[in-house]
């Protein structure tokens, strides 16, 4: 099993929780195609429960001999971003990402130079703003027989300063995994858990401390359960009294709706209820 990025030592447990939900947005709607000569093209829509609309249109080019796939965004606020990636090119396991991106209506430009160098005890990354400080964020993982350590921290060259720094410790295996990060300077405490029960039943939950904010955790369970080969629903609940459900099914090859809604289980009688569907378009 390979080892996965800082960000990633929860994601399982993440993903379960908050992942195809869709009550979030009053409505989303996403569009791919792929062509013969592997450019890909997607539309993303979304309007919010505040009555917002945004949008974007991606189109990505794939050379897989080469390593290098090139993506250009282009969204409702006017802004345009250029991504240019180069894989296991200039070393085996290493990937280099330059992102650039262009507001025009303020004339604003940005440059960042991302590096990911993955082996199979070790998962390591590098984030530079060119422009701004400049900044970098750098973390680390390494793994052996599922377990997981890991840190990151953020320094601004400009001021000569650590901006930032957080710590992980994980375990993963093929039917479960289990984390505890400690974040935003080793002051937010969480800790995970995801358990694949069987083919249909996934669980998981998660804890949540802020040491800065007195001695409330914060607690939340999800589950997901499959229907069928083309269907699954899942629930959760927080602490809070907050309960989101969530259905989605492929209605044919190509075409899948989901639909979601969150309830206010202390507040029943009030308008704090949210409704949401998403529709997703592939060929």
């Amino acid at each position: 099993m390979s080892v996965p990025a800082f960000a990633d030592i929860s994601k399982s447990a993440n993903d379960l929780l908050n992942k195809d939900f869709y009550h979030l947005s009053a409505g989303t709607i996403e569009v791919k195609s792929n062509t013969p000569n592997d450019v890909a093209f997607k539309v993303t829509g979304k309007s919010s429960h505040d009555k917002a609309t945004s949008g974007a249109l991606e189109g990505k080019y794939s050379d897989k001999s080469l390593g290098l796939t090139l993506t250009q965004t282009w969204n409702t606020a006017n802004a345009l971003d250029t991504k240019i990636e180069l894989a296991d090119s200039l070393a085996k396991g290493l990937k280099a990402e330059t992102v650039f991106s262009f507001l025009p209506a303020s004339n604003s430009t940005g440059a960042k130079l991302n590096l990911t160098f993955k082996q199979s005890a070790f998962n390591g990354r590098a984030f530079f703003d060119l422009l701004k400080g400049p900044t970098a964020n750098v973390d680390a993982v390494i793994g052996h027989e599922g377990f997981l350590a890991g840190a990151s921290a953020g320094y601004n060259v400009q001021k000569a300063a650590v901006t930032g720094y957080s710590a992980a410790v994980g375990y993963i295996a093929p039917q479960y995994s289990a984390a505890i990060t400690a974040t935003d300077n080793l002051s937010v405490f969480a800790a995970s858990y995801y358990h694949k029960v069987n083919s249909k039943v996934e669980t998981s939950a998660k804890a949540v401390w802020n040491s800065k904010s007195g001695n409330t955790v914060g607690l939340e369970l999800a589950s997901k359960y499959r229907l069928d080969a083309v269907s699954f629903a899942k629930a959760k609940i927080n602490d809070r009294g907050v309960a989101a459900v969530a259905y989605n099914v492929l209605l044919r090859p190509g075409v899948t709706v989901g639909i979601g809604a969150s309830f206010d289980t202390q507040k029943i009688d009030q308008a704090t209820h949210k409704v949401g569907a998403s529709f997703t378009f592939e060929s």
